[in-house]
């Protein structure tokens, strides 16, 4: 991927990296293995703020759930560029894990996902594309209805 190229799509999306995720608990935001660069789980967040806490099924819609997956998919790219320096070393995206908070009645986690995997190709193109999982869990870190995981191969 070309730095200069992705930061141009996401000014044309009206989207501003935030500054790369710090932990909040014993762990790196990214870790770089064997030519992967695996991304923390990311958490919705703006202005330090959980965007829409709570569950998928409960008091969240679906479309706040995918545009907190959107977030946190912005989110794992400022934390990319944070660990590697540029978008340069990516060769393109490998996985995406998306964790929704959701009642044991939803079934809809593939169209939450949706939001951070259409954001994720929207801004590095077939880059972007990648194998996923959308997975339904009780509750996650900071009451967040959304955590998105990204695993990406480096060159």
């Amino acid at each position: 991927m070309n730095d200069a190229d992705v930061l141009r799509r996401l000014s044309q999306l009206g989207i501003e990296l935030p500054p790369p995720p710090q932990a909040l608990a014993a762990y790196v935001p990214v870790r770089v293995v064997g030519g992967l660069a695996f991304v923390a789980g990311q958490v919705p967040m703006i202005d330090g703020e959980v965007m829409h806490p709570g569950h998928l099924g409960d008091d969240i819609s679906i479309e706040q759930g995918a545009e907190a997956a959107r977030r946190a998919a912005v989110q794992a790219l400022s934390a990319l560029r944070g660990s590697l320096g540029s978008f340069d070393p990516i060769e393109a995206l490998a996985q995406v894990s998306v964790f929704v908070a959701a009642t044991a009645d939803f079934t809809r986690h593939p169209a939450v996902a949706n939001g951070a995997s259409e954001l994720l190709v929207e801004v590095l193109g077939d880059e972007g594309t990648h194998a996923r999982a959308a997975v339904g869990v009780a509750s996650l870190p900071l009451g967040a209805s959304v955590e998105v995981a990204v695993t990406a191969a480096l060159r």
